[in-house]
């Protein structure tokens, strides 16, 4: 069977007809993960976590510190494990301050004195304040 010159181009027209599809879907996947790549960094829901579990804490009084401080130390570990690429200096102060705290906590007395306590209260106004410096830091990827 001879084939002429318009029978092979019709033959390549098919050809391309089935390959419209398979271009549409995989333009189709990359828009749709170009659109994954849009949404917040997992460190967001860390840092909202964090942020809930430090509230209060330097008007808890020394049992509602020992009380928090674990709840406290699991969420900075989490946040500084998924942040820390990103924003280094903020978690290593995150860190910091809550291995500071810990060691102030630990090291009370059963009948702590004034001084003590005040060292406490710096040490979670310390807290606090890390987790804000990171809240600043972060907001324009968590907004």
């Amino acid at each position: 069977m001879k084939m002429t010159p318009g029978h092979t181009r019709s033959r390549a027209r098919r050809g391309a007809w089935v390959r419209v599809p398979l271009v549409l879907a995989a333009a189709a996947t990359a828009v749709a993960l170009a659109g994954c790549s849009s949404s917040k960094p997992a460190y967001c829901t860390d840092r909202t976590n964090l942020q809930n579990s430090v509230k209060g804490l330097t008007s808890a009084g020394i049992s509602g510190v020992k009380s928090q401080l674990k709840q406290i130390e699991s969420d900075a570990s989490t946040l500084v494990s998924s942040a820390k690429s990103d924003f280094p200096s903020e978690t290593s102060a995150i860190s910091s301050s809550v291995n500071t705290l810990k060691n102030s906590v630990a090291a009370l007395p059963s009948s702590p004195s004034a001084v003590q306590i005040a060292t406490v209260g710096k040490d979670a106004a310390g807290v606090v304040s890390s987790v804000k410096s990171f809240v600043d830091a972060s907001n324009s990827k968590c907004s």
